[in-house]
């Protein structure tokens, strides 16, 4: 079995990973790490739906990367929106997504293509905000050990995820198709890290801090 694959199924383990950890941690987790847990479930779905199409002779199925990065970019735009403590951050929260989502819709308009543009445009947005989040918990009302913070590996996640897939997600469509393959190798192992820092922080009890919703 090619390397490839091999990537590609433990990739789409991985993705239980945190449901498995926020069902066993449900009843310490504060709004936000709620949310995270559903977005984490939904997300979970896409991998084994695109396997099960894909073994049905289903020819194409860009239609559901298009969807998950929809739903990612409303997931994500709503749990940074609901941390972030600056009405300005709220602010440009707000206005990113909604420029992120119309930029999709205007590139990637055409579902069964591959989403370039969209996938790109919504690393971008992770990015930033994920920066602006660290900015948040480095810059703390009164001192708080982040490591303990749950919010801090998801972000963490976020953050490596978005940062080493984004190039990977421009140049996609230029890459021979035999190729692919071997370049989605990089995306399977990002994924796999990021799945294992999103679970440690739905594993972590919440810290009471003036940066947490509860």
């Amino acid at each position: 079995m090619p390397l490839s694959t091999i990537l590609d199924i433990l990739s789409t383990i991985s993705g239980f990973f945190p449901v498995v950890v926020a069902f066993y941690n449900y009843k310490n987790l504060d709004t936000v790490l709620k949310i995270a847990a559903l977005f984490f479930l939904v997300s979970s779905l896409f991998d084994p739906l695109m396997w099960l199409l894909a073994n049905n002779g289903t020819e194409n199925n860009m239609p559901l990367i298009h969807i998950n990065i929809i739903v990612t970019v409303i997931f994500f735009s709503v749990i940074y929106y609901k941390l972030f403590i600056n009405p300005i951050q709220k602010k440009l929260t707000v206005i990113l997504s909604v420029i992120t989502m119309v930029i999709m819709f205007i590139y990637n308009w055409n579902f069964l293509e591959y989403p370039s543009i969209s996938s790109t445009a919504s690393a971008i947005l992770l990015i930033v905000l994920s920066l602006f989040y660290f900015y948040q918990l480095l810059n703390p009302l009164k001192y708080i050990d982040i490591e303990k913070q749950g919010l801090f590996w998801i972000n963490a996640g976020v953050l490596f995820y978005s940062s080493v897939n984004i190039f990977l997600f421009m140049i996609f469509t230029q890459i021979p198709v035999d190729d692919r393959p071997n370049y989605y190798i990089i995306n399977s192992i990002t994924n796999i890290i990021a799945n294992v820092l999103f679970s440690v922080g739905l594993f972590c009890k919440p810290q009471r801090t003036t940066l947490s919703r509860y």
